[in-house]
């Protein structure tokens, strides 16, 4: 290609790209329904489009949710139609959250009782009064795609479209409580990246964050032992001899809780001991939350836990959506966990678990890629959409979110040869 026809080229990308552009800030051909509670919408229209979108986006789930929501987050909901008068069909459901996050919550939660808290003192009075409203597409609460629901055969372009001027309506209307720094799309993963990445053309900028570990379960594991059995001598000698031999020579078991309810304030206590500890803690589960969950998943929830002499150690929850067993509530005694490994024997469970809700697989989240990966999980790439209000603090988030590091997904193969190619060829 000579130079004329080079620049002639690239004339034409930013000409299509301007009126990308033009075409997205203006209004969709769409019509918007907003609430601030699930039940002012159409219940039989939500209904609907979220009947393929999976427990999460259930008008009972959202409902019970916005029960137990964590102080600093509040709902917002959106039916998006197309159509004039009678001919009007709704296209997509979105769910939505605005979060007040301090600076403090983007820290390790330290202890009064260290000598060196009356010295940072001013600044952590500094970093709790110092916060950004953030408004979210999506559930802060769990991790994958549940906060769009869309039509079948759905115009994707369009839909997308409607998508970003909900969020930006939502931003307007939420000037009277205080401005809203960030937008966030959160937990895209395929088909979904590519359909919104056209969402660049408003300044949205995509950042891949750590995979979803995932774990494809064989269609003949009917138990837990015959996931162990499927797994190469190497890795089956290591789970027995260095996770379930120190549980059982402490005379720890592990066992389904049925009494959430009688059992929350422990339950809570173990998820606070890990969730301070993390290096970023947007919001603080309500300890009635387990119980809410578990009164509206009903068959789909399971809560394993690990107990030495009665004294609950540490649980995981896990809910099935669809094929799906999402293992992503956690907690545990540090002290203990120091000296067992719990957390390891609790990921072991959720194997377990997902079996007995007959779920394909297990979404257990992007956190402690190495040992879920030592488990056969494989990564699942997932990525977040982010646009700020200002569009200098925009440019400039973009070259810094662009130079975010992740951690990538060790590569591991526990299972047998013939298992790992059978459970290659049903994860594809």
């Amino acid at each position: 290609m000579n130079i004329p026809d080079t620049l002639r080229s690239i004339k034409t990308s930013l000409s299509e790209r301007s009126r990308e552009r033009k075409r997205l800030r203006g209004p969709a051909p769409l019509y918007y329904a907003i609430a601030d509670a699930i039940g002012m919408l159409d219940a039989g229209a939500w209904t609907a489009l979220a009947k393929e979108a999976g427990f999460f986006m259930s008008i009972d789930y959202l409902k019970t949710l916005e029960q137990v929501l964590p102080h600093n987050l509040a709902a917002r909901y959106a039916l998006i139609y197309q159509g004039d008068g009678a001919e009007r069909t709704p296209v997509a459901a979105v769910y939505m959250q605005i979060a007040e996050i301090s600076l403090a919550q983007a820290r390790p939660e330290k202890n009064a009782d260290e000598p060196s808290h009356a010295l940072r003192a001013p600044l952590d009075k500094l970093a709790h009064s110092a916060k950004q409203r953030v408004l979210t597409c999506g559930n802060l609460l769990t991790f994958g795609q549940h906060g769009i629901a869309f039509a079948k055969n759905v115009d994707a372009k369009l839909a997308w479209h409607g998508v970003a001027e909900v969020l930006y309506r939502v931003r307007q209307a939420e000037k009277i409580a205080g401005k809203t720094h960030f937008i966030m799309i959160k937990d895209l993963h395929a088909p979904y990246i590519d359909q919104a990445t056209h969402l660049s053309n408003l300044s949205y900028r995509y950042v891949e964050t750590e995979p979803n570990m995932v774990l494809d379960l064989h269609p003949d594991w009917k138990h837990y032992d015959d996931y162990l059995a499927s797994l190469a001598s190497k890795y089956r000698g290591n789970v027995r001899n260095s996770i379930f031999k120190p549980i059982d020579e402490a005379a720890c078991t592990v066992e389904q809780l049925s009494d959430v309810l009688a059992a929350q304030a422990q339950l809570h206590a173990l998820y606070k001991a890990v969730q301070t500890n993390a290096g970023f803690r947007p919001f603080e589960l309500l300890p009635e939350y387990f119980y809410a969950l578990q009164q509206v998943a009903g068959e789909r929830f399971r809560c394993s836990v690990v107990r030495q002499n009665g004294a609950l150690l540490g649980f995981l929850i896990s809910v099935a959506d669809g094929d799906t067993a999402i293992a992503y509530h956690i907690g545990f005694d540090r002290e203990a966990a120091a000296e067992l490994p719990i957390y390891l024997r609790l990921l072991h469970a959720g194997i377990a678990d997902a079996i007995a809700l007959g779920c394909k697989q297990i979404s257990y989240g992007r956190t402690a890629l190495e040992p879920k990966a030592a488990l056969g999980a494989r990564p699942q790439p997932f990525g977040i959409l982010v646009r700020h209000r200002q569009p200098v603090l925009n440019k400039m988030m973009k070259h810094l979110l662009l130079g975010i590091e992740h951690d990538d997904a060790p590569a591991r193969s526990p299972f047998k040869k013939t298992a790992a190619a059978s459970i290659a060829n049903e994860g594809a």
